[in-house]
């Protein structure tokens, strides 16, 4: 089997990529990186064409290509496919990842990356070499999401890894990290999409043209967003929002908005698409309304930047309820 070299794959992040190839081909890769950006913008992708460049059994002394098909570096591609990794030597960390006996505990990581999965994975490993290669790579995905006895002692071992040993956090919260995980790995920024690399990505999904143009407008450069906004699957629950927070905004009081806001606590991780779904209905509303003379045209449009502006304040790491309820009572209040 033969896959493109994963590097060759990442879109739109040439800084990025070429600075992790020139790490590659000089032999200087840095032990621990922090990848940062916001999600969808290709930051696991290059993590994993680093690690395929690492292990790659035929890749050339004083190169960054890996070859894409010797064995090391169809398993890595089979992560980037979605699969667990089946190469000894590429270890994927993420909270939720493994069930409570792979790691030691009594119950699921429901809250954090636990201390649990760092000693587990990370710290009986570390001092061993690579298995098969020459090098070993740890991946932690959602860095952001350690607990503070995960980072305190993940700490040592990320300045100090054995021969061969790298890194690679992804973040999207990268400055909530603690100083001492951030001033211990090499920093490398991943910038949003151009919207017509989302366009293109989105191309393969049955989708209107119209529509397409509109999840990338939206998308604000993350295919994670996009993704979600084009998903059928999760369209009920972003028409059921919108149903419930339009209807909030004309309710005689805020009851309706402060259930709404209550219960948004128990969906953090699908609300900013949906929020950007509503703003994509009252962007819709605002133009229709305007071309028709309707009043309320200028409150909409008030309102759709209301909403993004609440999604700016999730991507801040603000409590989901919070968020919803300040976005709800400001919204409630725009005049035309």
């Amino acid at each position: 089997m033969t896959t493109a070299p994963l590097f060759s794959t990442v879109l739109a992040q040439e800084t990025a990529v070429e600075t992790l190839r020139r790490a590659v081909s000089s032999g200087r890769v840095h032990h621990a990186y922090l990848f940062d950006g916001q999600d969808g913008t290709g930051k696991e992708l290059a993590a994993l064409g680093l690690a395929q460049a690492l292990l790659c059994e035929r890749r050339r002394e004083g190169t960054s290509e890996a070859c894409g098909e010797c064995s090391a570096c169809v398993r890595v591609a089979a992560v980037a496919a979605g699969r667990a990794s089946s190469h000894p030597d590429l270890v994927i960390l993420e909270r939720g990842l493994y069930s409570p006996e792979q790691i030691g505990r009594r119950t699921p990581e429901t809250q954090d990356l636990s201390i649990d999965q760092v000693r587990t994975l990370v710290l009986a490993r570390a001092s061993f070499g690579a298995h098969e290669g020459r090098a070993k790579v740890f991946v932690l995905r959602r860095a952001e999401e350690l607990s503070v006895p995960a980072t305190n002692a993940l700490l040592k071992t990320l300045e100090e890894p054995g021969k061969g040993t790298h890194f690679v956090l992804l973040s999207s919260h990268a400055d909530g990290l603690l100083p001492t995980i951030r001033s211990r790995t090499q920093r490398v920024r991943f910038a949003p999409l151009p919207e017509d690399v989302v366009v293109r990505l989105l191309a393969p999904r049955p989708l209107e043209a119209d529509r397409v143009r509109a999840i990338a407008r939206l998308s604000r450069g993350s295919m994670t967003i996009a993704a979600a906004l084009s998903d059928p699957d999760e369209s009920e629950a972003r028409e059921a929002f919108e149903a419930r927070a339009l209807a909030a905004l004309s309710a005689k009081d805020l009851g309706p908005a402060l259930e709404l806001a209550e219960e948004a606590k128990k969906a953090k991780d699908g609300l900013p698409t949906r929020i950007l779904a509503l703003a994509a209905r009252l962007a819709e509303r605002s133009l229709a309304g305007a071309r028709e003379g309707r009043p309320g045209a200028e409150a909409d449009a008030q309102r759709y930047s209301l909403a993004l502006d609440a999604v700016q304040q999730l991507d801040g790491n603000a409590g989901s309820q919070f968020v919803v309820e300040s976005m709800l009572a400001r919204m409630r209040g725009a005049r035309s």
